[in-house]
C-alpha cells in the first residue's frame, strides 16, 4: 500500500514543459562554454582584436603555446601538472552532465575503449589527414602574412620535458573533443538542430578559439573542426578524435622542442 501512496504521489509530479527542458539544456551548455573553450574563444577574438590594432603585422608577432610556468623546475613541474588537471575539470563536468539518467557519458559519446586496434588506427589516419595539410597551411599563411610566429614549446629541458609536452597534448586533445564535439553535438543533437547546422557550430567553435595565432588557425582548425564533427556525427565515437589530436599535438610539440634553432628558422616556425 505504501509503495502505490508513493507511486501515485511521484505521477501527480509535475513534468517539465519541452520548452522548459530546452531553455535549461541552453543555460547549461552556455555554462559549460563559458567555463571552457567558450571564454578561449572570446578571449582569442579580443586577441586578435589586439594584435590586429598594436602597429606590427600579425607576420612580425609571436605566440607561446606551452610556456615555462616557473624559473625553477620542481615548480614549472609542479605548475604544471595543476595546469592540466585543473583544465580537464570542465571535461569531468560534461561527462557527468551527459551521464543523467543512468546514462554512461563515455559510452554515449564514444569515449571507452571497447575498440583499441580500430580507434588507433582511425585516429593516426584522421593524424596524417589533418595534420600534414595543416602544416602546409600554417606555412603558407605565415608567408602570406595571415599568421604569428608560433613556438610550440618553451619548456626548459629537463628529464620531465618530452613526458609533460604528451600530457599536455592529451589534456588538450581530452578538453577538446570531449566538450567541442562529444558534449556540444549531443547537446545540440538534443535540442533538435539540423546535423548541418550542429557540424557548423562545432567546427566554428574550434576556429574561433584558436583565432588568437591568427587567420590561418581559423580556418585550418575550422576545417578540421568540420571534418571530426561530420566523423562524430556519423560514428558517434570520439576516442578516434582524441587519439589523432594527440598524435598531432605530440608530433609538433615534441617534435618543435627536438628541433635544432636553424632548421625552426628555416620553417618560420620560431
Amino acid at each position: 500500500m505504501r509503495r502505490v501512496t508513493e507511486q501515485l504521489a511521484q505521477d501527480k509530479v509535475p513534468q517539465p514543459s519541452d520548452r522548459a527542458v530546452r531553455r535549461r539544456l541552453t543555460v547549461e551548455i552556455w555554462i559549460v562554454l563559458g567555463l571552457s573553450l567558450g571564454r578561449s574563444a572570446v578571449y582569442a577574438v579580443v586577441n586578435i582584436v589586439d594584435r590586429l590594432t598594436a602597429g606590427p603585422p600579425l607576420a612580425d608577432q609571436s605566440t607561446t603555446l606551452n610556456p615555462t610556468l616557473s624559473p625553477r623546475p620542481w615548480l614549472d613541474l609542479t605548475y604544471q601538472v595543476l595546469s592540466i588537471a585543473f583544465a580537464l575539470v570542465p571535461v569531468a563536468l560534461a561527462l557527468y552532465l551527459l551521464s543523467a539518467n543512468g546514462r554512461s557519458a563515455v559510452r554515449r559519446i564514444g569515449l571507452d575503449l571497447s575498440r583499441p586496434l580500430r580507434d588507433l588506427g582511425i585516429g593516426v589516419g584522421l593524424a596524417a589527414l589533418i595534420g600534414l595539410p595543416g602544416l602546409g597551411l600554417y606555412a603558407a599563411a605565415r608567408a602570406m602574412g595571415f599568421a604569428v610566429q608560433v613556438q610550440a614549446s618553451a619548456l626548459d629541458a629537463y628529464w620531465w620535458t618530452v613526458p609533460m609536452l604528451i600530457l599536455l597534448a592529451l589534456k588538450n586533445a581530452l578538453l577538446e573533443e570531449v566538450i567541442v564535439v562529444g558534449y556540444l553535438m549531443e547537446r545540440l543533437r538534443d535540442l533538435r538542430w539540423r546535423p548541418a547546422m550542429i557540424v557548423a557550430a562545432s567546427a566554428l567553435l574550434r576556429g574561433a578559439y584558436h583565432l588568437y595565432q591568427g587567420w590561418g588557425a581559423l580556418v585550418g582548425n575550422a576545417v578540421m573542426g568540420l571534418v571530426f564533427a561530420e566523423y562524430y556525427r556519423r560514428r558517434r565515437r570520439v576516442m578516434p578524435l582524441v587519439i589523432a589530436h594527440t598524435v598531432m599535438d605530440t608530433t609538433v610539440f615534441v617534435g618543435y622542442s627536438l628541433l635544432p634553432a636553424h632548421i625552426r628558422d628555416s620553417l618560420h616556425l620560431s
